[in-house]
């Protein structure tokens, strides 16, 4: 990397070195910060449009906030690469989302300016309002709380329960409204700078808190006069901006829309929202992926990117022809294929149609497919209620978004015994995404739960015939769990054929020993069997396929054959596959002695997946050495 071409950039180590520059200066700092983001993400891949979006706004907001006193809330974290090279962390950054490395996402073990740990949407207003009542409990009333949230993330639920709650506690919290959606109008945008720089200015503030008291003491000869003069100021401002009230209606004062992209005037007037009291929405519209060209034409596409070229903007592939395909892949092709024979079939997906590849069906069957936004509580009881009519939904939510539908699982879909296919995407260790995205627990928390079929396929030819199976017979919630990533197929495409519930399978025969697998770590297993038959070592290989109903029948026969048992699984060792397993053995009171692999309990940092694997002792290598000892054991 040119260092010449960071010259303000290096010098910068902290907040309190940026407030050194002069207000001029911040533009050379934007232009440097933007470069360095594209610099270091075109070879180290993360993500990457969101932060180029916010560049000013993030100089802006720590420019005039005093972080990390004053608390700063990256609703999802996507966009704070910007914040993390200003705050200390510019020469790590090599490191992001790397095995050991700094985290991709704001965390608070790693530095006092990640005031919050995120990573899952709409969290950032309910953190931010907590932030704030505390603050002005323990008297800390020059202490300023801001959350920045993106348009998409305004969308789940949660973020309008606090909302609300903001509203109604009049707390000092001042809400940041990123809207990448919009290009901005140059008359409206005019319209609006000019009236922010008159409601957000002292004077004015000063004026209107005056004649609001001046109104009060008139009130006394007629009563509506605040009334009649608030509904006035909210008329004009409606008749010019064509803004509805909804945040004015929660008790926000609204401010806005404003060019995101401007770092002057954020300056200004962020510096006088500062001293503004109460709940504040500041609404400012930027563009994703701006200052490189490719990033803003095709915002999907750049917003995780991998490598690619910076001078070119093209993205490197790294997959090869005749390669193994995506399990995301082998999920939405096989739901067109499974939805052109059968017309009952919907696909639903909470903001991730790319991401899930319910992109295939979406564009050949858009009545039949839907994106309700990020709210995946709404996407399971939407999926409920077609279900009620006949329909047969998929429902594709990655494993650790599944976690903030969990009630809705039970209570609207289990009880009720409705025809729902979970599909888990993105299910065990995910990578460099690390612990918010690891869809470690989804095998625990989903085999404790009445009437659902718990499952997870060991290839892609399992993944489409369970997805198959789930569609022929109403057998009621039928959960299908598989990892990111590719599959070990490349000839996956095969005829359907149903799986019995319940039925698990025999790999390998082998004698003292017998590995219990279940889903893609099945593919590790073969691997460490293939290396311990070289030591003489022939322990048996069964692939479960079902967490719940387990294969009983199955089951009785390894126990009634084999002394020891070792079970492979990427879930939480705790109440997942290999449990499941010990409490058969003790409700039978078979006396096997059990092994279990998986993840620990603990949260598993950023890595690949096979640095994660090994970290956690199922990758081949770690499978080979566990079968070893035990079955030297003998």
């Amino acid at each position: 990397m040119e260092e010449n071409k960071f010259t303000l950039l290096n010098a910068i180590n902290s907040p309190a070195d940026l407030k050194k520059l002069k207000e001029v200066d911040l533009l050379h700092v934007c232009t440097e910060l933007r470069n360095f983001i594209i610099d270091e993400v075109s070879c180290n891949p993360g993500h990457f449009g969101a932060s180029l979006g916010v560049v000013e706004l993030t100089v802006a907001l720590h420019y005039v906030y005093n972080t990390p006193y004053d608390q700063i809330v990256w609703d999802v974290g996507h966009q704070a690469y910007g914040h993390k090279i200003l705050t200390g962390r510019r020469d790590v950054f090599n490191t992001n989302r790397k095995f050991k490395g700094i985290s991709g996402f704001p965390k608070i073990s790693e530095s006092p300016f990640d005031s919050f740990g995120t990573g899952h949407s709409s969290t950032s207003i309910s953190a931010a309002l907590g932030m704030a009542v505390a603050a002005n409990r323990k008297g800390e009333h020059d202490r300023r709380t801001v959350a920045v949230i993106g348009d998409g993330a305004l969308t789940g639920g949660m973020a309008f329960e606090a909302l609300n709650n903001a509203g109604l506690e009049r707390s000092n919290i001042l809400v940041i409204l990123n809207d990448n959606n919009m290009a901005i109008d140059p008359n409206r945008g005019a319209i609006s700078d000019y009236l922010m720089d008159i409601t957000t200015s002292r004077t004015w503030n000063r004026f209107k808190d005056e004649t609001w008291k001046i109104l009060g003491v008139l009130s006394k000869i007629g009563p509506d006069t605040r009334r009649m003069a608030q509904t006035l100021e909210n008329a004009i401002k409606h008749m010019i901006l064509k803004q509805s009230n909804l945040f004015e209606a929660l008790n926000f004062r609204y401010f806005g829309p404003l060019d995101g992209h401007d770092v002057i005037h954020l300056v200004k007037i962020l510096g006088d929202m500062r001293n503004i009291e109460g709940p504040k929405v500041l609404h400012i519209l930027t563009k994703k992926g701006k200052g490189f060209e490719q990033a803003e034409l095709h915002q999907t596409a750049y917003h995780a990117p991998g490598k690619f070229n910076k001078l070119t903007g093209e993205i490197i592939r790294e997959e090869t022809p005749g390669f193994p395909p995506k399990y995301q892949d082998v999920f939405g092709l096989t739901l067109l294929e499974l939805a052109e024979q059968n017309e009952r079939i919907m696909g639903i997906t909470p903001a991730m149609p790319t991401g899930s590849s319910l992109t295939y069906m979406m564009e050949k069957m858009p009545d039949r497919t839907f994106d309700v936004g990020i709210a995946e509580q709404h996407a399971v009881t939407f999926s409920a209620g077609l279900a009620t009519q006949g329909c047969i939904p998929f429902c594709n939510i990655y494993s650790s978004f599944m976690q903030r539908a969990y009630d809705q699982v039970i209570h609207d879909v289990a009880l009720q015994k409705l025809q729902v296919v979970f599909c888990l995407d993105r299910g065990g260790l995910v990578g460099t995404d690390g612990p918010t995205h690891h869809g470690s627990f989804d095998l625990s928390y989903m085999r404790l739960i009445p009437n659902l079929i718990v499952s997870a396929p060991m290839n892609e030819e399992e993944l489409r015939n369970l997805m198959y199976t789930a569609q022929l017979d109403n057998h009621g919630p039928f959960v299908i769990r598989y990892p990111r990533g590719q599959g070990v197929l490349p000839d996956w495409r095969r005829p359907f054929a149903e799986i019995r519930v319940g039925k698990g399978r025999l790999i390998s025969e082998g004698t003292g020993l017998a590995v219990l697998s279940i889903g893609h770590p099945g593919n590790l297993v073969v691997k460490a069997i293939a290396g311990a038959k070289k030591e003489g070592l022939v322990p048996a290989h069964y692939d479960m396929r079902f967490v719940k109903p387990l294969d009983e029948e199955l089951l009785h026969e390894i126990f009634s054959k084999f002394p020891q048992i070792l079970t492979v699984e990427d879930n939480s060792i705790i109440g997942g596959f290999g449990s499941a397993i010990a409490e058969f053995s003790a409700l039978h009171g078979y006396r096997a002695n059990i092994q279990m692999l998986g993840i620990p309990d603990e949260f598993i940092e950023q890595g690949t997946q096979r640095q994660l694997y090994k970290e956690c002792g199922f990758d081949p290598d770690g499978i080979f050495r566990t079968i070893s000892r035990m079955m030297r054991k003998v």
